[in-house]
Protein backbone atom coordinates (compact mmCIF):
# COMPACT_ATOMS: atom_id res chain seq x y z
CA UNK A 1 0.00 0.00 0.00
CA UNK A 2 1.06 3.36 -0.76
CA UNK A 3 0.88 5.82 2.37
CA UNK A 4 0.21 9.20 1.38
CA UNK A 5 0.02 11.72 4.71
CA UNK A 6 0.68 11.43 8.15
CA UNK A 7 -2.51 10.59 9.16
CA UNK A 8 -3.08 8.17 6.23
CA UNK A 9 -0.26 5.95 7.78
CA UNK A 10 -1.80 5.74 11.06
CA UNK A 11 -5.25 5.35 9.43
CA UNK A 12 -3.25 2.45 7.59
CA UNK A 13 -1.24 0.90 10.86
CA UNK A 14 -4.66 0.93 13.39
CA UNK A 15 -6.20 -1.01 10.40
CA UNK A 16 -3.71 -3.57 10.40
CA UNK A 17 -3.96 -4.06 13.98
CA UNK A 18 -7.24 -4.30 14.50
CA UNK A 19 -7.24 -7.26 11.41
CA UNK A 20 -4.48 -8.40 13.84
CA UNK A 21 -6.90 -8.98 16.72
CA UNK A 22 -10.35 -10.59 14.91
CA UNK A 23 -9.13 -13.95 16.09
CA UNK A 24 -8.04 -13.49 19.26
CA UNK A 25 -10.99 -14.16 21.16
CA UNK A 26 -8.89 -14.66 24.83
CA UNK A 27 -12.65 -15.60 27.05
CA UNK A 28 -13.69 -17.84 24.41
CA UNK A 29 -10.58 -19.92 23.76
CA UNK A 30 -9.90 -20.12 27.26
CA UNK A 31 -13.45 -21.11 28.35
CA UNK A 32 -14.07 -24.78 30.04
CA UNK A 33 -17.39 -27.02 28.51
CA UNK A 34 -19.36 -27.68 30.95
CA UNK A 35 -18.41 -31.26 30.86
CA UNK A 36 -15.20 -30.73 32.68
CA UNK A 37 -17.26 -29.62 35.50
CA UNK A 38 -20.16 -32.88 35.50
CA UNK A 39 -16.98 -34.71 35.44
CA UNK A 40 -15.07 -32.96 38.07
CA UNK A 41 -18.13 -33.35 40.27
CA UNK A 42 -18.95 -37.61 39.23
CA UNK A 43 -15.38 -37.67 40.47
CA UNK A 44 -16.38 -36.29 43.95
CA UNK A 45 -14.32 -33.26 43.66
CA UNK A 46 -11.30 -34.98 44.97
CA UNK A 47 -9.07 -34.71 41.54
CA UNK A 48 -8.11 -32.34 39.55
CA UNK A 49 -10.39 -31.20 36.51
CA UNK A 50 -9.04 -32.52 33.01
CA UNK A 51 -8.94 -29.61 30.49
CA UNK A 52 -8.03 -29.58 26.75
CA UNK A 53 -7.91 -26.37 24.64
CA UNK A 54 -7.92 -26.11 21.31
CA UNK A 55 -4.95 -25.45 19.07
CA UNK A 56 -4.85 -21.53 18.81
CA UNK A 57 -3.07 -20.51 15.08
CA UNK A 58 -0.52 -17.70 15.90
CA UNK A 59 1.12 -17.34 12.28
CA UNK A 60 -2.24 -15.30 11.05
CA UNK A 61 -2.40 -12.57 13.92
CA UNK A 62 1.87 -12.16 13.96
CA UNK A 63 1.92 -11.72 10.31
CA UNK A 64 -0.57 -9.03 10.09
CA UNK A 65 1.29 -7.33 13.38
CA UNK A 66 4.94 -7.72 11.39
CA UNK A 67 3.03 -5.62 8.18
CA UNK A 68 1.98 -2.89 10.84
CA UNK A 69 5.21 -3.00 12.08
CA UNK A 70 7.07 -2.03 8.75
CA UNK A 71 4.85 1.56 8.92
CA UNK A 72 5.91 2.47 12.41
CA UNK A 73 7.75 4.99 13.04
CA UNK A 74 9.39 6.62 16.40
CA UNK A 75 7.14 9.49 17.07
CA UNK A 76 4.89 9.54 20.21
CA UNK A 77 1.99 8.15 18.06
CA UNK A 78 4.24 5.37 17.20
CA UNK A 79 5.21 4.70 20.17
CA UNK A 80 1.54 4.19 21.17
CA UNK A 81 1.12 1.97 17.99
CA UNK A 82 3.90 0.00 18.90
CA UNK A 83 2.72 -0.92 22.51
CA UNK A 84 -0.63 -1.74 21.03
CA UNK A 85 1.14 -4.24 18.71
CA UNK A 86 3.02 -5.78 21.94
CA UNK A 87 0.05 -6.02 23.74
CA UNK A 88 -2.10 -7.81 20.50
CA UNK A 89 1.40 -10.29 19.76
CA UNK A 90 1.49 -11.51 23.42
CA UNK A 91 -2.22 -12.22 23.61
CA UNK A 92 -1.60 -14.46 20.68
CA UNK A 93 1.36 -16.15 22.00
CA UNK A 94 -0.55 -16.60 25.49
CA UNK A 95 -3.48 -18.20 23.37
CA UNK A 96 -0.75 -20.82 21.32
CA UNK A 97 0.83 -21.49 25.10
CA UNK A 98 -2.45 -22.76 27.10
CA UNK A 99 -2.25 -25.26 29.15
CA UNK A 100 1.98 -24.76 29.64
CA UNK A 101 4.22 -22.59 31.91
CA UNK A 102 4.78 -20.18 29.29
CA UNK A 103 0.61 -19.42 29.58
CA UNK A 104 1.65 -17.48 32.95
CA UNK A 105 5.10 -15.62 31.61
CA UNK A 106 2.49 -14.10 28.97
CA UNK A 107 -0.36 -13.62 31.08
CA UNK A 108 1.78 -11.60 33.73
CA UNK A 109 2.97 -9.55 31.41
CA UNK A 110 -0.57 -8.73 29.90
CA UNK A 111 -1.88 -8.36 32.91
CA UNK A 112 -0.16 -8.13 35.79
CA UNK A 113 0.02 -10.27 39.32
CA UNK A 114 -1.08 -9.29 42.39
CA UNK A 115 2.10 -8.00 43.98
CA UNK A 116 2.64 -6.03 41.32
CA UNK A 117 3.47 -2.68 42.53
CA UNK A 118 0.71 0.27 41.32
CA UNK A 119 2.21 3.95 39.91
CA UNK A 120 1.99 5.55 43.40
CA UNK A 121 5.17 3.09 43.90
CA UNK A 122 3.56 1.41 47.51
CA UNK A 123 0.02 -0.26 46.62
CA UNK A 124 -0.71 -3.32 45.15
CA UNK A 125 -4.30 -5.00 44.56
CA UNK A 126 -2.82 -7.81 46.43
CA UNK A 127 -2.47 -5.30 49.51
CA UNK A 128 -5.82 -4.15 48.37
CA UNK A 129 -7.68 -7.04 48.44
CA UNK A 130 -5.85 -8.06 51.84
CA UNK A 131 -7.07 -4.96 53.37
CA UNK A 132 -10.75 -5.51 52.03
CA UNK A 133 -10.86 -8.82 53.35
CA UNK A 134 -9.29 -7.96 56.71
CA UNK A 135 -12.27 -5.21 56.91
CA UNK A 136 -15.36 -7.00 55.70
CA UNK A 137 -14.48 -10.09 58.33
CA UNK A 138 -14.50 -7.06 60.88
CA UNK A 139 -17.94 -6.44 60.43
CA UNK A 140 -19.36 -10.15 61.65
CA UNK A 141 -19.91 -8.90 65.07
CA UNK A 142 -22.32 -6.21 63.19
CA UNK A 143 -25.58 -6.92 61.87
CA UNK A 144 -25.90 -6.04 58.53
CA UNK A 145 -28.70 -8.01 57.68
CA UNK A 146 -30.22 -10.35 55.61
CA UNK A 147 -28.02 -10.37 52.47
CA UNK A 148 -30.43 -9.81 49.60
CA UNK A 149 -31.76 -12.55 48.07
CA UNK A 150 -30.96 -13.95 44.49
CA UNK A 151 -34.32 -14.36 43.75
CA UNK A 152 -33.81 -12.99 40.17
CA UNK A 153 -34.09 -15.50 36.97
CA UNK A 154 -32.06 -14.27 34.20
CA UNK A 155 -35.12 -13.82 32.23
CA UNK A 156 -36.23 -10.71 34.66
CA UNK A 157 -32.64 -9.14 33.97
CA UNK A 158 -32.66 -9.76 30.30
CA UNK A 159 -36.03 -7.49 30.65
CA UNK A 160 -34.28 -5.26 32.59
CA UNK A 161 -31.30 -4.80 30.60
CA UNK A 162 -33.14 -4.55 27.37
CA UNK A 163 -35.22 -1.51 28.79
CA UNK A 164 -31.65 -0.06 29.80
CA UNK A 165 -30.01 -0.33 26.69
CA UNK A 166 -32.71 0.85 24.42
CA UNK A 167 -32.69 3.69 26.47
CA UNK A 168 -29.33 4.51 26.31
CA UNK A 169 -28.19 3.26 22.71
CA UNK A 170 -31.83 3.54 20.64
CA UNK A 171 -31.55 2.21 17.38
CA UNK A 172 -27.81 0.50 18.26
CA UNK A 173 -29.04 -1.07 21.31
CA UNK A 174 -26.91 -5.09 21.70
CA UNK A 175 -29.14 -8.05 20.87
CA UNK A 176 -30.20 -9.39 25.09
CA UNK A 177 -29.28 -13.17 24.70
CA UNK A 178 -29.72 -15.76 27.33
CA UNK A 179 -27.61 -18.80 26.43
CA UNK A 180 -26.66 -22.06 28.18
CA UNK A 181 -22.75 -21.81 28.65
CA UNK A 182 -21.17 -18.68 29.47
CA UNK A 183 -17.53 -17.72 31.13
CA UNK A 184 -19.37 -15.38 33.71
CA UNK A 185 -23.32 -14.63 34.56
CA UNK A 186 -23.32 -11.80 31.81
CA UNK A 187 -21.22 -10.96 28.78
CA UNK A 188 -21.65 -7.50 27.03
CA UNK A 189 -20.44 -6.78 23.41
CA UNK A 190 -21.63 -4.36 21.28
CA UNK A 191 -23.90 -6.49 19.15
CA UNK A 192 -25.00 -8.17 21.89
CA UNK A 193 -24.81 -8.50 25.56
CA UNK A 194 -24.97 -12.59 26.97
CA UNK A 195 -26.63 -13.60 30.09
CA UNK A 196 -26.51 -17.25 31.50
CA UNK A 197 -29.24 -19.39 31.76
CA UNK A 198 -28.66 -21.00 35.02
CA UNK A 199 -27.51 -17.79 37.00
CA UNK A 200 -29.36 -16.52 39.67
CA UNK A 201 -29.25 -12.50 40.48
CA UNK A 202 -30.23 -10.13 43.58
CA UNK A 203 -31.38 -6.62 42.65
CA UNK A 204 -27.84 -5.31 43.27
CA UNK A 205 -26.39 -7.51 40.83
CA UNK A 206 -29.14 -6.46 38.27
CA UNK A 207 -28.44 -2.92 39.07
CA UNK A 208 -24.31 -3.85 39.02
CA UNK A 209 -24.98 -5.27 35.33
CA UNK A 210 -26.59 -2.78 33.88
CA UNK A 211 -23.79 -0.03 34.88
CA UNK A 212 -21.09 -2.75 34.56
CA UNK A 213 -21.87 -4.11 31.13
CA UNK A 214 -23.90 -2.00 29.25
CA UNK A 215 -23.13 1.58 30.50
CA UNK A 216 -19.52 1.06 30.10
CA UNK A 217 -18.62 -2.18 28.20
CA UNK A 218 -20.96 -1.43 25.25
CA UNK A 219 -20.62 2.40 25.45
CA UNK A 220 -16.96 2.41 25.03
CA UNK A 221 -17.23 -0.75 22.22
CA UNK A 222 -19.68 1.54 20.24
CA UNK A 223 -17.64 4.40 20.97
CA UNK A 224 -14.62 2.51 19.32
CA UNK A 225 -16.76 1.26 16.09
CA UNK A 226 -17.40 5.02 15.32
CA UNK A 227 -13.63 5.84 15.42
CA UNK A 228 -13.21 5.11 11.42
CA UNK A 229 -9.87 6.55 12.00
CA UNK A 230 -8.93 5.13 14.84
CA UNK A 231 -10.75 1.08 14.46
CA UNK A 232 -8.14 -0.21 16.95
CA UNK A 233 -10.06 1.58 19.59
CA UNK A 234 -12.91 -0.49 18.78
CA UNK A 235 -10.69 -4.14 19.86
CA UNK A 236 -10.41 -4.61 23.22
CA UNK A 237 -7.33 -6.55 24.28
CA UNK A 238 -5.77 -6.90 27.47
CA UNK A 239 -3.91 -3.47 26.94
CA UNK A 240 -7.29 -1.76 27.63
CA UNK A 241 -8.37 -4.35 30.16
CA UNK A 242 -7.75 -2.79 33.33
CA UNK A 243 -8.85 0.34 32.76
CA UNK A 244 -11.99 -0.77 30.83
CA UNK A 245 -12.75 -3.05 34.14
CA UNK A 246 -11.59 0.09 36.46
CA UNK A 247 -13.87 1.93 34.85
CA UNK A 248 -16.71 -0.49 35.45
CA UNK A 249 -16.35 -1.45 38.80
CA UNK A 250 -15.71 2.50 39.60
CA UNK A 251 -19.40 2.99 37.75
CA UNK A 252 -20.30 0.44 40.44
CA UNK A 253 -19.44 2.15 43.04
CA UNK A 254 -20.59 5.74 42.31
CA UNK A 255 -24.01 4.51 41.12
CA UNK A 256 -24.19 2.56 44.82
CA UNK A 257 -24.70 -0.70 42.54
CA UNK A 258 -21.57 -2.34 44.69
CA UNK A 259 -22.18 -3.94 47.84
CA UNK A 260 -19.92 -6.13 50.50
CA UNK A 261 -20.40 -9.25 48.89
CA UNK A 262 -19.00 -7.85 45.72
CA UNK A 263 -16.19 -7.04 47.17
CA UNK A 264 -15.68 -9.96 48.61
CA UNK A 265 -15.84 -11.66 45.53
CA UNK A 266 -13.32 -9.49 43.57
CA UNK A 267 -10.78 -9.41 46.99
CA UNK A 268 -11.15 -13.43 46.65
CA UNK A 269 -10.45 -13.61 43.24
CA UNK A 270 -7.00 -11.94 43.91
CA UNK A 271 -5.70 -13.67 46.27
CA UNK A 272 -7.06 -17.01 44.85
CA UNK A 273 -4.60 -16.11 41.76
CA UNK A 274 -1.90 -15.18 44.19
CA UNK A 275 -2.44 -18.93 45.87
CA UNK A 276 -2.35 -20.74 42.55
CA UNK A 277 1.16 -18.45 41.61
CA UNK A 278 2.47 -19.75 44.34
CA UNK A 279 1.75 -23.03 43.63
CA UNK A 280 -1.46 -24.08 44.84
CA UNK A 281 -3.40 -26.22 42.26
CA UNK A 282 -7.09 -26.19 41.43
CA UNK A 283 -8.36 -28.55 44.39
CA UNK A 284 -6.32 -25.86 47.01
CA UNK A 285 -8.25 -23.27 45.38
CA UNK A 286 -11.53 -24.72 45.01
CA UNK A 287 -11.61 -26.03 48.63
CA UNK A 288 -10.45 -22.40 49.60
CA UNK A 289 -13.67 -20.86 48.33
CA UNK A 290 -15.75 -23.72 49.29
CA UNK A 291 -14.72 -22.51 52.71
CA UNK A 292 -15.04 -18.69 51.70
CA UNK A 293 -18.83 -19.68 50.03
CA UNK A 294 -20.28 -23.04 51.52
CA UNK A 295 -21.79 -23.69 47.78
CA UNK A 296 -19.57 -26.32 45.59
CA UNK A 297 -20.83 -25.00 41.97
CA UNK A 298 -20.05 -21.35 43.03
CA UNK A 299 -16.64 -22.24 44.27
CA UNK A 300 -16.11 -24.58 41.26
CA UNK A 301 -16.84 -21.25 39.00
CA UNK A 302 -14.71 -19.10 41.06
CA UNK A 303 -11.85 -21.51 40.76
CA UNK A 304 -12.52 -22.31 37.17
CA UNK A 305 -11.95 -18.56 36.44
CA UNK A 306 -8.29 -18.50 37.71
CA UNK A 307 -7.21 -21.24 36.38
CA UNK A 308 -8.74 -21.21 32.78
CA UNK A 309 -5.84 -21.40 30.14
CA UNK A 310 -3.60 -22.29 32.41
CA UNK A 311 -2.03 -25.50 34.43
CA UNK A 312 -4.70 -26.85 36.83
CA UNK A 313 -1.73 -28.51 39.15
CA UNK A 314 -0.82 -25.15 39.60
CA UNK A 315 1.85 -22.51 39.25
CA UNK A 316 0.37 -21.21 35.94
CA UNK A 317 -3.04 -19.47 36.57
CA UNK A 318 -4.63 -16.73 34.85
CA UNK A 319 -4.28 -13.66 36.08
CA UNK A 320 -6.83 -11.43 34.45
CA UNK A 321 -9.19 -11.25 37.38
CA UNK A 322 -6.54 -8.80 39.16
CA UNK A 323 -7.60 -6.02 36.99
CA UNK A 324 -10.83 -5.44 38.82
CA UNK A 325 -9.34 -3.88 42.22
CA UNK A 326 -5.94 -2.88 39.99
CA UNK A 327 -8.08 -1.13 37.47
CA UNK A 328 -10.14 0.45 40.17
CA UNK A 329 -7.44 2.12 41.95
CA UNK A 330 -5.60 3.34 38.79
CA UNK A 331 -9.16 4.83 37.45
CA UNK A 332 -10.19 6.33 40.20
CA UNK A 333 -6.88 8.07 41.07
CA UNK A 334 -6.70 9.44 37.47
CA UNK A 335 -10.13 10.42 38.00
CA UNK A 336 -8.87 12.29 41.18
CA UNK A 337 -5.65 13.78 39.39
CA UNK A 338 -7.91 15.22 36.34
CA UNK A 339 -9.50 17.47 39.09
CA UNK A 340 -6.73 18.32 40.51
CA UNK A 341 -4.95 19.46 37.25
CA UNK A 342 -7.82 21.38 36.17
CA UNK A 343 -8.03 19.10 33.40
CA UNK A 344 -11.74 17.90 33.15
CA UNK A 345 -11.48 18.42 29.61
CA UNK A 346 -9.48 14.93 29.75
CA UNK A 347 -12.55 13.06 31.38
CA UNK A 348 -14.65 12.20 27.93
CA UNK A 349 -11.48 10.75 26.52
CA UNK A 350 -11.82 8.01 28.69
CA UNK A 351 -14.53 6.91 27.03
CA UNK A 352 -13.76 7.43 23.08
CA UNK A 353 -12.75 3.17 22.66
CA UNK A 354 -11.18 0.62 24.48
CA UNK A 355 -8.60 2.34 25.23
CA UNK A 356 -5.69 2.21 28.70
CA UNK A 357 -5.28 5.30 30.42
CA UNK A 358 -2.03 5.91 29.60
CA UNK A 359 -2.97 6.46 26.19
CA UNK A 360 -5.05 9.70 27.14
CA UNK A 361 -2.14 12.12 26.22
CA UNK A 362 -1.80 10.18 22.81
CA UNK A 363 -5.17 10.42 22.29
CA UNK A 364 -5.34 13.92 23.28
CA UNK A 365 -2.93 14.86 20.45
CA UNK A 366 -4.70 12.19 18.18
CA UNK A 367 -7.89 14.40 18.86
CA UNK A 368 -6.24 17.82 18.17
CA UNK A 369 -5.34 16.30 14.55
CA UNK A 370 -8.88 15.31 14.23
CA UNK A 371 -8.30 11.65 13.97
CA UNK A 372 -10.19 10.97 17.44
CA UNK A 373 -13.61 11.77 17.39
CA UNK A 374 -15.73 12.59 20.86
CA UNK A 375 -17.69 9.76 22.15
CA UNK A 376 -21.15 9.33 21.36
CA UNK A 377 -22.09 7.55 24.70
CA UNK A 378 -21.67 8.42 27.91
CA UNK A 379 -23.00 6.73 31.02
CA UNK A 380 -24.82 8.34 32.79
CA UNK A 381 -22.56 9.07 35.68
CA UNK A 382 -20.30 10.45 33.73
CA UNK A 383 -22.70 12.65 31.64
CA UNK A 384 -23.63 14.62 34.63
CA UNK A 385 -20.30 16.49 35.13
CA UNK A 386 -21.56 18.92 37.39
CA UNK A 387 -22.04 15.47 40.07
CA UNK A 388 -19.02 13.84 38.74
CA UNK A 389 -16.87 17.16 39.32
CA UNK A 390 -18.45 18.09 43.09
CA UNK A 391 -17.77 13.92 43.90
CA UNK A 392 -14.35 14.02 42.49
CA UNK A 393 -13.04 17.39 43.91
CA UNK A 394 -14.44 15.95 47.48
CA UNK A 395 -12.86 13.12 47.55
CA UNK A 396 -9.22 14.97 46.04
CA UNK A 397 -9.74 16.97 49.02
CA UNK A 398 -10.52 13.66 51.41
CA UNK A 399 -6.75 12.21 49.73
CA UNK A 400 -5.01 15.34 51.19
CA UNK A 401 -5.98 15.02 54.85
CA UNK A 402 -4.02 12.99 57.52
CA UNK A 403 -5.64 10.23 58.08
CA UNK A 404 -3.46 9.01 60.99
CA UNK A 405 -3.98 11.99 63.22
CA UNK A 406 -8.02 11.94 61.96
CA UNK A 407 -7.54 8.06 63.03
CA UNK A 408 -6.17 8.57 66.19
CA UNK A 409 -8.89 10.97 67.25
CA UNK A 410 -11.63 9.13 66.89
CA UNK A 411 -9.99 5.62 68.10
CA UNK A 412 -10.02 7.66 70.90
CA UNK A 413 -13.40 8.28 70.71
CA UNK A 414 -14.59 5.15 70.05
CA UNK A 415 -12.62 2.92 72.82
CA UNK A 416 -15.00 4.49 75.41
CA UNK A 417 -18.27 2.94 73.45
CA UNK A 418 -18.40 -1.01 74.25
CA UNK A 419 -18.84 -3.03 71.34
CA UNK A 420 -21.61 -5.31 70.70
Amino acid sequence: MVVKNEADRIRHINDLLYRATRPIRILSHVSWSSDVRKQFFNRGAQELPVVSYPPFNVAEPLEIISEARRFIKDSSVDVWLSRQANYIENSARMLAACGTPDYFKYSRDLYGTPLDVLPDQISTSHALATRFDEQIESFTHIDLGAPPPACYLAGTVAEEMEAAVKTMFNEEAPEILIVDELSANALAGPKRIRIRRTASFTDKDINQLIHHEAYVHVATSLNGLAQSDLKLLAAGHPGTTKTQEGLAVFAEFITGSIDLDRMHRLADRVLAIQMAIDGADFLDVYRYFLDRTGNEGQAFENARRVFRGGMVSGGAPFTKDIVYLDGLLRVHNFLLAIVSAGRADCLRLLFCGKLDIEDIPILYELSERGLCRPPKYLPPWANDIRFLLCFLSYSSFLNNIDLGHIRAHYDELLEVIPKR
